[in-house]
């Protein structure tokens, strides 16, 4: 497809325009979704394979991540520390998941990480109503391993940050509001570096037109989700996390296997 956006009009976008801001309110407020929603729709919906559908997903997010990361920075709800050893493994992990994908089909192991990621949210559901009123949250001790898995599945599979690494930093008992924050911030980092990796690999042809339409979403839904994030209570915010998780886990691995 070409990069020009003359063969689209502004009715063919509208609907990107919408899932784009859909996937991005719920990323930016729960860690994780943007990548799965988007992918799934290019993949499914749109035929487009794999790795381009992964390159422009990604392109997206470098983006989208950063308008989030922002807001969350603004809103105090990142933890630098914690950033700094989940960002350098991911991009690593990154790198190489995109370099594999632009050569063969790392997507075979998807339905087994899904039901993985499936299992978390039920653990999850079942901890949040267990959930203390009042909390000292633990320090993550699994980051850097966590950081590279996460990075790998990320980009060989399209999406997959956000599921894995917040969801097992939340398993760790760390404070949901800043997992949330953290793991979208350092996203951004990771996305540029795999965006680079596909350019280098793919060219720009691995972006298609389509992606304008979740680009645009994206960004106006981009502020929003760290206000949401900051204000939902811990309890609440696990809940949702494990509704997602698993809802989007069980599609996936249902498309996998259908």
């Amino acid at each position: 497809m070409s990069l020009s956006l003359a063969s689209f009009s502004l009715e063919a976008l509208l609907p990107y325009i919408g899932i784009g801001f859909a996937a991005q309110l719920v990323d930016g407020a729960l860690g994780m979704a943007f990548g799965v929603i988007s992918s799934t729709l290019l993949v499914s919906a749109m035929g487009v394979p794999p790795a381009r559908a992964s390159a422009g997903v990604h392109l997206v997010e470098f983006f989208t991540t950063g308008a989030s990361g922002l807001s969350h920075i603004l809103h105090r709800n990142v933890d630098w520390k914690l950033f700094g050893r989940l960002a350098v493994p991911g991009v690593i992990g990154g790198v190489a998941g995109a370099t594999v994908l632009s050569h063969v089909d790392a997507s075979v192991a998807r339905p087994l990480v899904m039901a993985y990621l499936a299992a978390i949210g039920l653990y999850l559901f079942y901890k949040a109503f267990h959930y203390p009123s009042e909390k000292l949250h633990d320090e993550a001790r699994i980051t850097m391993p966590l950081g590279l898995v996460g990075g790998f599945l990320d980009a060989s599979g399209g999406g997959g940050w956000g599921p894995v690494v917040t969801s097992n930093l939340l398993l760790q008992g760390t404070d949901p509001r800043k997992t949330v924050g953290t793991v979208n911030t350092a996203e951004f980092v990771l996305t540029f570096a795999v965006s680079a990796t596909f350019i280098f690999n793919s060219g720009f042809s691995a972006f298609t037109t389509v992606t304008s339409g979740l680009l645009v979403g994206g960004l106006l839904a981009a502020p929003f989700g760290a206000w949401f994030a900051k204000r939902i209570a811990p309890k609440h915010l696990l809940i949702m996390v494990s509704i997602v998780l698993m809802a989007t886990s069980s599609f996936a691995i249902y498309k996998a296997l259908a």
